[in-house]
């Protein structure tokens, strides 16, 4: 087996029974003095050049950053060197880096080898010229030596375009309609798959703003790790035009926010051949960070389809892609209509050399020095640390992880759940409580906006990803870092 980077896998019903004591209790957040008189002072003194980037940003970028991952309360900072473990900003400051550029970089950002395999393309050919290149088929066939179910792979320039693609393969493939999704899993913003984002049950309630109703008809949600849903809903569908399609992120939606049982993906495969659905892994997140050979090696699954993205371009833009069994992946064969349905896809910098060499160069580099594996055991000695600082201050924080992907839930704002087979169940219960919702998100973001004061980078407060770069001594400094920020904790009574 080849190496992976998850040594241990938590009872998910433990998990969820701690979230969602968290988000019953009253809302633990920094106080009003030390956010006022630390952090707000910290943003105010130490990032001016950030502050003024930013606002000037405002003026010709709508909310001023291109990404939404780059906002973070009070403002963004604005990055000006990536090295390894660390984030340096335009005032000088350096900043512990568990962002990772969103999970794309396990190597450590910057990662020479990868860099000097781009700089070398750059040199040569630029980094696209329209037409065929040898990276392409490099990494086509890197992926399938550690993925073997990725018997064909097609490159493409986002995660978002990826899904699209796959959907559009499995309905041919089927001749089936409709699209499972597992409420609360992110796959991407086109039309039909912003529906049931972050909160399950949610539908189109929350996010799905200038989408037409019609766009997202098909797309169905069921309950994370829930078999019984998903088989109650395969059996509706079965009069509706059947399912294409089941699509899942392996770890739980939201890169394991909400954890699922270790069976639950050998679960779903059962069901999808039941109901002649085609099984979809999102692995855009797990994919060569879990392991080399994703998480669909590390459950022992074979998926019908893969989605790829971030790690798959080794850090570097276009990062994108759709691969599977060669009786679906070759339904999206280039050239002109042969008469028989194909799926289209499209993109003009899609599997560009740049973004093709660099994706394999970094695979390459993960095999030749354990990465996942390294990654992920400092992933669980930062979840371990993190646990004994939440008992030592006796917090209501939730700490736990997958490998290199961590998990800190502290105000309990992605713990709720809607789920219903009943439309009007979800959106009563979402609607009752959308304004504690909204305050533990805030709750978060200052959270979020502590750990930056404090010289950490977290994706939104609540997720951090390890990397080959973070060594023992940079995990022991991120938990003084992190005690200095619990032990400024206090219970809002907020609830």
């Amino acid at each position: 087996m080849e190496q992976s980077g998850i040594s241990r896998w938590d009872d998910p019903n433990a998990i969820n029974e701690q979230l969602k004591k968290l988000t019953d209790a009253p809302i633990y957040e920094v106080s009003s003095e030390y956010y006022q008189n630390e952090v707000m002072r910290y943003f105010d003194e130490k990032c001016t050049r950030s502050r003024a980037v930013y606002e000037e940003a405002k003026e010709y970028i709508p909310g001023g950053v291109q990404h939404n991952l780059a906002f973070n309360k009070p403002f963004p900072i604005c990055v000006t060197r990536a090295d390894g473990a660390y984030l340096t900003d335009a005032d000088g400051n350096r900043y512990i880096d568990f962002l990772q550029a969103g999970g794309p970089t396990i190597l450590g950002s910057n990662n020479e080898a990868v860099r000097k395999a781009a700089m070398g393309l750059i040199e040569e050919c630029g980094p696209v010229t329209g037409l065929l290149h040898e990276a392409e088929l490099l990494i086509a066939k890197e992926i399938h030596r550690h993925m073997p179910a990725v018997e064909m792979f097609r490159m493409l320039g986002s995660g978002t375009e990826a899904v699209m693609a796959s959907l559009r393969i499995a309905r041919i493939a089927t001749n089936h309609k409709r699209i499972i999704k597992i409420g609360g899993a992110y796959h991407g913003w086109s039309d039909q798959m912003v529906y049931g984002l972050k909160i399950p049950g949610s539908r189109a309630l929350l996010e799905s703003h200038g989408i037409p109703k019609g766009c997202y008809a098909l797309t169905d949600e069921v309950r994370p790790n829930d078999l019984h849903m998903l088989e109650t809903m395969l059996r509706l569908n079965r009069v509706k035009g059947g399912t294409a399609a089941v699509i899942v992120e392996p770890v739980g939606p939201e890169s394991g926010t909400r954890p699922v049982a270790q069976a639950y993906n050998a679960g779903v495969r059962a069901l999808c051949d039941k109901y002649g659905a085609l099984l979809i892994f999102d692995e855009v997140v797990t994919g060569f960070r879990v392991g080399l050979g994703g998480a669909q090696g590390y459950f022992n699954i074979v998926p019908d389809l893969t989605i790829f993205g971030k790690i798959v371009a080794g850090g570097y833009p276009a990062a994108g892609g759709v691969g599977g069994k060669k009786e679906y992946a070759s339904l999206m064969a280039a050239g002109l209509a042969t008469g028989k349905h194909r799926a289209y896809v499209g993109g003009t910098l899609a599997a560009n050399p740049l973004s093709s060499l660099a994706g394999y160069t970094a695979i390459r580099e993960i095999e030749r020095t354990n990465a996942c594996e390294v990654a992920g055991k400092q992933g669980d000695k930062l979840t371990d640390g993190l646990k004994a600082l939440i008992a030592k201050y006796d917090l209501p924080f939730v700490a736990y992880n997958q490998g290199s992907i961590v998990h800190l839930e502290c105000t309990g704002a992605m713990s709720y759940d809607y789920s219903s087979m009943s439309f009007v169940k979800s959106a009563l219960g979402l609607l009752k409580n959308k304004a504690m919702m909204t305050r533990r998100k805030d709750a978060m973001e200052r959270m979020g906006a502590a750990y930056m004061a404090n010289g950490i980078v977290t994706l939104a407060g609540s997720r951090l990803y390890t990397s080959l770069a973070d060594t023992d001594e940079v995990i022991a400094d991120a938990l003084t870092r992190f005690e200095t920020v619990f032990s400024h904790v206090v219970n809002t009574g907020a609830r």
